[in-house]
């Protein structure tokens, strides 16, 4: 399952590598050739799409490599790891078209500015039919294999169409006689570029700091013990994200006076239960607390 996953992150990788490339080239022609400020900053952003996406296929290949004597727990943590160097390198793309608006917004030469040619509008247009599907595209990918950096890759995507209309506008202003605006596009395009990069940053941070799940899946984790060992008590459940997979730990209370082996069959239940209910569980550990006699027994 897993090489089937990576096989296809890397061909949905391949595929947006190969539209990027053609999109940021015919973006940087219209832009130059209708000296459009903001469309040359749209066609750097879709160039960064490029380097994000090789990127995502460095990580995602790291990440399905088998665990080994130096990394027993696995490698999922480095799909984190390609998504906190997207946002990086997002966000450092974002200031950089931001500063080129700024500036000539400060220089307050407005009427030297070039008002675009009609090429940037189309180009802005085309822009963002293009970038949005990539977006639903890689999304519908990211969801069916659960990968953390392709999805990050499927929000660069739409920050990109999003950029494309902060284009559109601000040459579409400065053709109706707004020159200044195209350079106000630039600044726009570099607040969402930042948000993008924020929000991946902050998603991958989250997945490796030992962030606990969601309550829904702690409350799954819960019905699923309670329906395949009604007798014991839940004292304690604790979940940690490894990557785009997470750690289960369970305390159950089982009656000081059972056996051992009626012990460990109600553990051996609650673990494979959990772990095969819960495909996203990279281990489950089960760990059992004797009940004594006179003990309050309601614990969960």
């Amino acid at each position: 399952m897993k090489k089937t996953n990576e096989q296809i992150a890397m061909r949905v990788s391949v595929n947006t590598i190969i539209v990027n490339v053609a999109l940021s080239g015919f973006k940087l022609f219209a832009g130059v050739f209708s000296r459009s400020a903001a469309m040359v900053s749209d066609s750097v952003h879709s160039l960064s799409d490029v380097l994000s996406t090789i990127i995502v296929m460095v990580g995602i290949n790291l990440a399905n490599k088998k665990s080994d004597k130096e990394h027993p727990y696995g490698h999922e943590r480095m799909e984190c790891v390609a998504a906190i160097i997207l946002a990086v390198i997002l966000a450092a793309t974002g200031v950089l078209i931001g500063w080129n608006g700024v500036t000539k917004i400060a220089a307050g030469n407005y009427a030297a500015l070039a008002v675009p040619g009609g090429l940037a509008l189309i180009a802005a247009i085309v822009s963002v039919a293009v970038k949005e599907s990539m977006y639903w595209y890689t999304r519908a990918h990211a969801k069916r294999i659960d990968s953390g950096a392709l999805m990050a890759d499927a929000w660069h995507h739409r920050s990109d169409a999003l950029s494309s209309v902060g284009s559109f506008i601000g040459i579409l202003g400065a053709r109706l006689g707004l020159p200044i605006l195209d350079s106000v596009a630039c600044v726009v395009i570099c607040l969402f570029i930042l948000k993008a990069a924020y929000d991946i940053f902050a998603d991958a941070v989250g997945k490796m700091t030992d962030k606990s799940c969601d309550d829904a899946t702690v409350e799954e984790i819960r019905r699923v013990i309670r329906e395949n060992a009604p007798d014991v008590n839940i004292d304690v459940i604790k979940t940690r994200l490894f990557g785009d997979r997470f750690y289960v730990d369970v305390e159950i209370g089982v009656d000081g006076e059972s056996t051992l082996n009626d012990a460990h069959c109600a553990a051996q239940r609650v673990h494979d239960e959990i772990e095969r209910r819960l495909p996203k569980v990279k281990h489950c550990m089960v760990h059992v607390n004797p009940i004594c006699a006179g003990e309050d027994t309601d614990s969960d």
